[in-house]
């Protein structure tokens, strides 16, 4: 058997309905995909759930289109009666209307393409659009499609050994703690709704961001805060982090970060950032998705965990999912509990079941992508050419917070980033390992993570400006070690390193 088939473009990751990757094999793909260029997207079966709308999603849309005329329109399927009111209220009223059949909702405007771009955006940093398996149960029953391949479920209480779980993984005695979400991001964005809405009042209307955060993290502090959006992207940088609490700690709402950042694997010295933030005041919301909380104890510092269940919990790769969880650390526990599961948006009850029953595995796969990842990093830094940078949690300059934060000294995290001293094109489009978004599986996972997550940034100089200033490098490669042997997942990256003349 081939450790790494071969992956043709646009093809799933897995080879499965309701796959959250999708296989981009060469930087031409990247940015043809990017670019939205016909060539490249006609061969897209599907894609990461929140940037390419399922095809499930595409066939209910086409089939309301059609029944209510909707020929000069868009519509878009979400996640409930709510999610679609707010997306009228931000695409604007007068151009949006709701539709609803057997309990799917879906919202319409004006075919503009600026009305377009608004609310796709609005759906993906919110995680509001309609599950695929929701989908796909509404295509099966109203014959819009026949029924998928077969899959597991948990045959129990599915959504109780999923919280029971998370609980224990986190570290908190009470499972009722952990609530559940259909994405990480619509779990980090209810937790920012509900922050808000007990702190606005007191007058704390601004947030502070320490480091270079995932994509959509960064998008809901940056759109949805009305420009009050602080940020601090060098997490080693105490100076200016205490000068923001000096200098605006009384309106601080909250604080964000992630144990290690995405994509720079850097950690930030969290009990003392916590500890700012409580003497001012403020929430202090952590994200531990792309190292784990199987590896790194944030609950004493953090008022708030949130996680992507998609990563890891869902290591099939076939399920898109989140939890966020209020900590004992809060002084508002039980109010901001309530607030939170008040914003979550509904979570389909076959995309519990399908977690459930891979959520089990969790402890044991964990350890094995630990090693297998210690196997790669240690070949990258011992390699005396073609690799100018690995970034991972132990990295110089914040090794020791990271060292803090972790559960033992193997649990160092499964995904790492690297810069190459060569052509990153060449070596990028001769890797046989799988090449797509996403992480946290069993399958190893290579993309290049800025061309991918900040293209618009990329691809102007005002852009790449910014980059440099943030420390971001454009040709990042970020690595997500599945549970391959690692001696073939580093031959693979050899053949990489051949191809772009560093052998």
């Amino acid at each position: 058997m081939n450790t790494f088939p071969p992956r043709p473009l646009g093809s799933r990751i897995p080879d499965r309905l309701h796959a959250v990757s999708c296989s981009l094999p060469t930087m031409r793909d990247i940015i043809g995909y990017e670019e939205k260029d016909a060539a490249t997207i006609q061969h897209m079966s599907s894609g990461y759930p929140r940037f390419v709308i399922h095809p499930m999603l595409l066939t209910i849309e086409r089939a309301w289109a059609a029944r209510e005329g909707l020929k000069d329109a868009a519509l878009w399927m979400v996640s409930s009666r709510r999610m679609a009111e707010r997306l009228v209220a931000h695409v604007a009223p007068e151009h949006a209307r709701i539709h609803e059949h057997d309990g799917v909702f879906g919202v319409s405007h004006r075919d503009d393409l600026a009305l377009r771009k608004r609310a796709r955006s609005f759906l993906q940093h919110t995680g509001g659009f309609l599950s695929s398996r929701a989908a796909e149960a509404y295509c099966v029953t109203h014959g819009l499609a026949a029924p998928g391949p077969a899959e597991e479920f948990f045959p129990g209480d599915a959504a109780t050994e999923v919280r029971e779980t998370m609980a224990r993984l986190i570290g908190l005695e009470d499972p009722a703690a952990v609530l559940l979400a259909p994405s990480g991001m619509n779990a980090f964005f209810s937790a920012f709704c509900a922050v808000n809405a007990l702190q606005r009042p007191r007058g704390r209307d601004l947030w502070l961001q320490v480091g270079w955060l995932y994509l959509d993290t960064g998008a809901i502090l940056a759109k949805l805060t009305g420009g009050r959006q602080l940020c601090v992207f060098d997490v080693q940088d105490r100076d200016a982090i205490a000068r923001v609490f000096v200098e605006h700690g009384a309106r601080l709402a909250g604080v964000v970060t992630e144990i290690t950042t995405n994509p720079l694997m850097q950690t930030p010295d969290l009990p003392w950032l916590a500890g700012l933030a409580r003497e001012h005041g403020a929430y202090m919301l952590v994200d531990p998705s792309i190292t784990s909380p199987f590896n790194v104890d944030v609950t004493p510092h953090a008022d708030v965990v949130l996680n992507s269940l998609t990563k890891y919990a869902a290591a099939e790769g076939d399920v898109i999912a989140g939890a966020v969880a209020v900590t004992p650390r809060c002084p508002e526990r039980a109010a901001l509990h309530a607030a939170i599961a008040g914003e979550l948006e509904p979570v389909d009850r076959r995309d519990v079941a399908r977690l459930a029953s891979q959520i089990g595995h969790y402890e044991v796969l964990m350890p094995r992508l630990n090693a297998g990842a210690h196997a790669v990093i240690d070949h990258l830094l011992r390699r005396r050419r073609g690799v100018r940078r690995v970034y991972w949690s132990g990295q110089v300059g914040s090794h020791e917070h990271y060292r803090r934060l972790a559960r033992g000294p193997d649990r160092i995290g499964p995904v790492l980033s690297f810069e190459i001293d060569g052509a990153m094109p060449a070596f990028y489009d001769a890797l046989p390992l799988a090449k797509g978004p996403s992480f946290g599986m069993r399958t190893t996972l290579i993309c290049p993570f800025i061309y991918l997550a900040h293209y618009d940034l990329v691809t102007t100089e005002s852009g790449r400006r910014a980059l440099r200033e943030a420390g971001v490098p454009i040709d990042l490669l970020r690595l997500s070690v599945g549970e391959e042997p690692p001696d073939q997942i580093i031959d693979a990256l050899e053949q990489g390193f051949f191809a772009a003349g560093l052998g």
